[in-house]
């Protein structure tokens, strides 16, 4: 799979995110990637709603690791970019937690995580264009 996409508003990000879900089983990795602003999180706000989450999302920049129940699964919102080595991605159980089969992973800053970065994920790109407008990209690794 591979789709690339422009979107020209927030609402437009999250809606595309909330369609994407639909695609999505459990044992799905997304790992994503693009600057600060670029989307990312805006994005998985719909994502989450797609999977049917009622809860608002922010970005666990912080924290690291977010987790909501949904039907037949899990979810988890992963933030990397305040991480700074190997050892803070395995303090948060991040190897653990993408190898769970009914589970969707969604990793903001993924490129943090190197070799510990399963072969077989969903890499969505997001660049910023101007103002509102994003370019996504989305490329599936069998």
């Amino acid at each position: 799979m591979n789709e690339e996409y422009i979107t020209n508003s927030s609402e437009e990000t999250q809606k595309l995110g909330e369609r994407f879900a639909q695609k999505l089983q459990g044992g799905d990795v997304l790992a994503l990637y693009g600057n600060l602003g670029s989307g990312k999180t805006t994005f998985i706000q719909g994502l989450a709603r797609g999977l049917g989450v009622k809860r608002r999302i922010i970005s666990p920049t912080f924290i690291i690791v977010r987790h909501y129940k949904i039907d037949g699964g899990n979810f988890y919102h992963v933030d990397l970019y305040r991480t700074e080595s190997r050892h803070d991605l395995l303090g948060v159980g991040l190897d653990q937690i993408i190898t769970q089969k009914d589970s969707v992973i969604a990793i903001e800053w993924a490129e943090k995580m190197g070799e510990l970065l399963p072969r077989k994920r969903i890499d969505i790109e997001f660049e910023y264009i101007e103002d509102n407008k994003r370019q996504i990209k989305i490329t599936k690794h069998e």
